[in-house]
């Protein structure tokens, strides 16, 4: 293996880390913005109210994240509403592009998250908030969201590591993430296992740093 190549183009890898990092945090947080009301809608007894967010779900869970990307890369451009609109101004990059198939992905597999957390809700602990004089905003605020998103912790860290793995597919539409640092590097030494064992690692680097954050995480809430 030929180390000189790290050494020579760290800075590189570097700068997709940085790429890697943002993306994936950035729709994280935008997906759980999705993913807290759509949960709680697909929780309903009612499909008026549940039936769209099992739509949303349905697809964005059924479907290749890679398909999606592409969907919105390449497709957008096919309507009026986004090529003739101020929209197009953010369609044409592939940054947004990137950030929105992601975000809607996370979105999608989080609220299935809070959906099975909500439903396995301990109904002890609902009576009591009700005979306490609760009301029903009151039990979803103090009650219902808090104990789901503790109890949701572990199954979320599989889902943010999911997204980093998942993320390699921005280099394709040209964006120069961690992947497509390594694939640049690649075509300057033609020398793809040293290329992609420094890509490979540094996925590793953050694979594991998530994973020893959310045991913190857990150990911190498991205390109290």
């Amino acid at each position: 293996m030929d180390f000189s190549i790290f050494i020579n183009e760290y800075q590189f890898y570097l700068a997709g880390l940085w790429t890697t990092v943002w993306l994936v945090a950035l729709s994280l947080l935008l997906g759980l913005f999705i993913a807290v009301p759509v949960g709680l809608l697909r929780s309903s007894e009612n499909w008026l109210i549940k039936g769209p967010a099992w739509s949303f779900m349905y697809f964005f869970r059924g479907t290749p994240l890679l398909v999606q990307l592409f969907l919105i890369y390449y497709g957008a451009a096919q309507f009026d509403l986004i090529h003739e609109t101020w929209l197009w101004h953010y369609f044409q990059e592939a940054w947004f592009c990137a950030l929105l198939a992601f975000t809607l992905n996370t979105g999608a597999y989080t609220a299935e998250i809070i959906r099975g957390v909500i439903s396995t809700m301990p109904k002890s602990e609902l009576e009591a908030a009700k005979a306490y004089g609760m009301s029903e905003r009151q039990i979803l605020r103090r009650i219902t969201l808090p104990n789901s998103l503790r109890r949701a912790l572990p199954a979320y860290s599989n889902e943010i590591i999911f997204m980093i793995h998942g993320s390699a597919i921005a280099g394709i539409v040209t964006i120069v993430d961690i992947t497509g640092a390594a694939r640049v590097v690649n075509a300057r030494y033609y020398a793809p296992f040293e290329a992609y064992f420094g890509a490979a690692l540094l996925y590793m680097c953050l694979t594991f740093s998530v994973i020893f954050a959310f045991k913190k995480w857990e150990s911190r809430y498991s205390t109290r």
